[in-house]
């Protein structure tokens, strides 16, 4: 297995990852990744293959194998307090819910209107729903072409005690990754054609104010800000131009962790929530970190 590659803008970097840790290919020969999830309890990944319309599943002990066939271009998953299994999709522009065997439509539309197409999720403690409405999926890349009905790209609260739909915000170009400080005080969302991350405060309602720049990506390679995570000391890491960048909680850019391929989301697995878990475009990485991340649930 290959070394990883560090770029190291603040000597506290190693300090998230050793100097001689290496990138191993979990899975390759795919054709989107993203989304991955770590059942903590069942010690298995689930992530999406956007293009070929799947969700997969690996684990250490059974390999990697097909969860759902037909995914319906799913994107972004997370799982609910219940390990329940949630996930955006591009083709039918739905955020569902896994209960059981069933697939049950959480939200769809937005004042009569189709949602564009649901990309990245995140649950709070209190059980709401926060995700994120670019177009991507209306798209030839990742999607299936065809037109908006909204005419502004969102960022959503759905609430399970009345099952209501709110919009947030429409201020980002396209709003992609998002998650919650550890506190759930502030919620980061990036802005994927504009390179910038965004951090707004949460309100005690569950609205979102005061946004205000968190950070900007930089650097060479290819990709865009997308899945976004903070770890258990609160650092932020964001999938962007050449790999992963690490920010602490005020913003200052620790450095990256370069990768062998473009990547889109990534998440901490294992019982020690110590190995990440990258999905690059057409293979699955792991590394294994010195910081945990952040259980789903």
């Amino acid at each position: 297995m290959p070394a990883i590659e560090l770029d190291i803008r603040d000597p506290q970097l190693t300090n998230l990852f050793g100097r001689h840790a290496e990138i191993e290919t979990v899975a390759d020969g795919l054709e989107f990744l993203e989304g991955p999830v770590w059942h903590p309890y069942e010690k298995h990944l689930r992530f999406s293959d956007i293009l070929g319309n799947s969700t997969l599943q690996w684990s250490a002990a059974a390999g990697l194998s097909l969860y759902r066939r037909n995914s319906h271009m799913a994107n972004g998953n997370t799982y609910d307090q219940n390990g329940r299994l949630l996930s955006c999709h591009h083709a039918s522009s739905r955020v569902t819910r896994m209960d059981g065997e069933n697939m049950n439509v959480i939200a769809s539309h937005y004042q009569g209107a189709e949602l564009n197409s649901p990309n990245d999720i995140v649950v709070k403690r209190d059980g709401c729903l926060y995700f994120s409405d670019p177009p991507y999926g209306r798209e030839t890349k990742v999607g299936i072409p065809r037109p908006c009905q909204l005419d502004f790209n969102g960022v959503y609260r759905w609430d399970p005690a009345d099952e209501s739909l709110t919009l947030l915000t429409t201020a980002l170009n396209r709003p992609n990754g998002l998650c919650f400080s550890a506190e759930e005080s502030l919620l980061y969302i990036n802005d994927s054609p504009e390179y910038k991350i965004y951090v707004f405060d949460v309100e005690a309602d569950g609205a979102i104010s005061n946004q205000r720049l968190f950070a900007e990506t930089q650097g060479d390679g290819p990709g865009v800000p997308d899945g976004m995570k903070i770890d258990s000391e609160g650092n932020v890491y964001c999938c962007a131009q050449g790999g992963l960048h690490i920010f602490r909680a005020d913003g200052s850019l620790l450095g990256r962790l370069r990768t062998p391929m473009q990547i889109t989301n990534f998440t901490w697995g294992d019982d020690d929530l110590r190995s990440l878990y990258l999905t690059g475009i057409t293979t699955l990485y792991h590394v294994r970190a010195r910081i945990p991340g952040m259980p789903l649930f």
